[in-house]
């Protein structure tokens, strides 16, 4: 069986399935190239990085490591099993993240499919949710499904999303105050800035309630302030280290439960304030009994929403075809 980095349509199709992961402030900062047509580097790409937001790069990791499970679930329902180096070479390579082989394998199975075929429908939702608890095999199943890529998903019950509300809204109120935040926030998210921020049909409606469940982007001058859920679902996505490779396992224990979430009609959206507010001061608190919070997700069954814009597969290619070395691996 081919390797599906030898042929320019099969890597194409490769390209498509990681571009569609979910990316901090949508900046999709990873690039993707084949070696030889042998294997495949997933790079992070240096321009797409936050600055002041992400000092240490664990965003970006995560978002990195959410477009290499679509690369895993693309190069599998192929027909081949990856296999996958996380942080190869660093000491040379300190932008390569994954190097991905192949070897020849069965037909995928049902579930790897189905999740598959759910990258293109998956959304991050703004809009309010309804008021409908999430039964307990689809949360067994959320749980199961950031477990298989060694995280934990804890779902916070009312009086612990109660608190990490009010927590999410003075973080909030204290990254208002830092004007270099506030700019760099702007300039990724605002229509106009950038062809693949958060136009205004993304960013979703302001809040009427304090605190707020949802992140509020600004510019929502279609529609005025709407109430949301009034008890939010909220869960925290946890890993046992907070160095590169936990941040790479957080980002694809995340598209999986998103997928999973996906198929099950689930919703969700993010409110990583207090981390964002925590990476700056280049902290690893607050620290979770079950590990290091990586994200803070919003859950529950909201209305259809339209997808953020992508990067076009073709710049997520670091070169022309065939010309990296790349790494031994």
């Amino acid at each position: 069986m081919n390797s599906p980095f030898a042929a320019e349509r099969a890597f194409h199709r490769l390209l498509t399935a990681a571009g569609q992961a979910p990316s901090v402030l949508n900046t999709q900062p990873w690039r993707l190239e084949a070696v030889r047509g042998e294997f495949a580097e997933l790079l992070a790409d240096p321009d797409r990085r936050l600055r002041v937001s992400d000092p240490r790069g664990r965003s970006l990791h995560v978002s990195c490591g959410a477009a290499l499970f679509n690369l895993r679930l693309a190069v599998r329902t192929a027909g081949h099993r990856p296999l996958i180096w996380l942080l190869p070479n660093t000491a040379e390579e300190p932008r390569l993240l994954a190097a991905v082989r192949v070897s020849p394998y069965g037909p995928a199975s049902v579930e790897t499919r189905e999740l598959y075929d759910r990258i293109g429908l998956r959304r991050t939702n703004r809009e309010p949710f309804s008021e409908r608890p999430l039964p307990p095999h689809v949360l067994a199943d959320l749980r199961h499904a950031a477990a298989r890529e060694r995280a934990c998903l804890v779902m916070l019950g009312r009086h612990a999303a109660a608190d990490l509300l009010e927590h999410i809204a003075i973080a909030d109120d204290e990254l208002a105050k830092d004007g270099d935040y506030q700019a760099e926030l702007r300039a990724w998210t605002m229509s106009g800035n950038r062809r693949d921020g958060l136009p205004s049909y993304v960013r979703g409606p302001g809040c009427a309630d304090d605190p707020a469940p949802v992140r509020d982007f600004g510019g929502h001058k279609e529609r005025g302030p709407v109430h949301f859920e009034s008890r939010p679902q909220l869960a925290v996505l946890t890993t046992a280290g907070d160095g590169p490779a936990d941040w790479l396992r957080a980002g694809q224990a995340l598209q999986r439960l998103l997928l999973t979430a996906t198929v099950h009609g689930i919703s969700a959206s993010f409110l990583n304030q207090p981390l964002d507010l925590r990476d700056m001061r280049r902290r690893s608190d607050p620290h979770h009994r079950r590990g290091h919070i990586q994200m803070i997700i919003r859950l529950g069954y909201g209305p259809a929403v339209p997808r953020a814009p992508r990067r076009p597969a073709a710049e997520l290619r670091t070169s022309p075809a065939g010309t990296r070395e790349g790494c031994a691996v």
